[in-house]
């Protein structure tokens, strides 16, 4: 059996900046504390809801040092080290491990892609220089490209890559993935609304952006399946699919961040080339939010 890194819900933690766009570590770690004391079951820094694209290197390490620091064991810290540079990404993958966390989130190349033979040997490459856990992270709609079901199965055979957080959209392919791979591989929802139909294939949990705001009833979405309470967790999953489209109304993270901003939980601004939200994009937002008792 495979080191299994977490079950449940893990946040894709938003990184707050100050007015200036610079880091704001100290709130960085003040939202650890609330997301923990929400009730999550892991933090990923460092992803794409993290704004990982235009975090410098600096950056990019100290923000994993201050949260496995901070988090001090709480819950596993899962970093996001990803790359369409396979040499940077075992660099950093080896920095992150280096410092303590507990996981590695690794993202498909982007932009340059690659062949799904060149997929096997780039995370192949960064899963023999680490021995910290991999997440392979399927999200072809931001990479272009996607991780086939066959492709999981040879994956799978690696002995650091334990899990997948699967946001392609297309639950045929992950039952698919989960029949080729079986406990090979454990499979965790990347996409809010799809938690449910994924948990109920086999998968685990979710790399949640709704839990930013909703940690708790995230975090009891996948509580209640798991206790075998599967309508309280339907029920739940319904109860929040018109705010988890509404947090997805604009690129990931524009819209969590802007929520985030409305509820007084001062995340800052974005960084270039991320752009607020029209006037009518925004009130569609704070509405849900009001709809949800986040806001009056």
């Amino acid at each position: 059996m495979k080191k299994r890194i977490f079950t449940g819900c893990a946040t894709a933690l938003v990184t707050p900046f100050n007015d200036d766009c610079s880091v704001n570590y100290p709130r960085f770690r003040q939202l650890i504390d609330e997301q923990i004391d929400g009730g999550v079951d892991a933090l990923v820094i460092c992803g794409t809801t993290g704004e990982s694209a235009t975090l410098d290197n600096d950056e990019h390490c100290r923000l994993l040092e201050e949260a496995v620091k901070h988090a001090n064991g709480r819950v596993p810290i899962i970093a996001g080290t990803g790359s369409n540079d396979t040499m940077y990404a075992a660099q950093l993958s080896q920095h992150a491990e280096s410092v303590g966390v507990d996981g590695l989130l690794m993202v498909t190349p982007y932009y340059n892609k690659t062949s799904q033979n060149g997929l096997i040997n780039h995370y192949f490459y960064v899963a023999d220089r680490v021995k910290t856990p991999i997440i392979l992270y399927n999200v072809p709609s931001r990479t272009g490209t996607a991780i086939k079901p066959e492709t999981y199965k040879e994956l799978a055979k690696h002995e650091n890559i334990v899990a997948a957080k699967e946001a392609n959209g297309d639950i045929s392919s992950v039952a698919v993935t989960k029949s080729l791979c079986g406990d090979d591989l454990d499979i965790y929802s990347g996409n809010d609304d799809q938690i449910i139909p994924i948990l109920s294939l086999g998968g685990i949990g979710v790399i949640s952006v709704l839990s930013n705001i909703l940690p708790k009833e995230t975090h009891s979405i996948c509580e209640e399946y798991f206790k075998g309470n599967v309508q309280k967790a339907r029920d739940l999953q319904l109860k929040y699919v018109s705010l988890i489209n509404a947090l997805f109304s604009d690129v990931n993270p524009i819209p969590v961040k802007e929520a985030m901003n409305m509820m007084g939980l001062n995340m800052g601004p974005l960084r270039m080339p991320l752009y607020p939200m029209t006037d009518n994009a925004r009130e569609a937002l704070r509405q849900e939010l009001i709809k949800h008792g986040l806001l009056k």
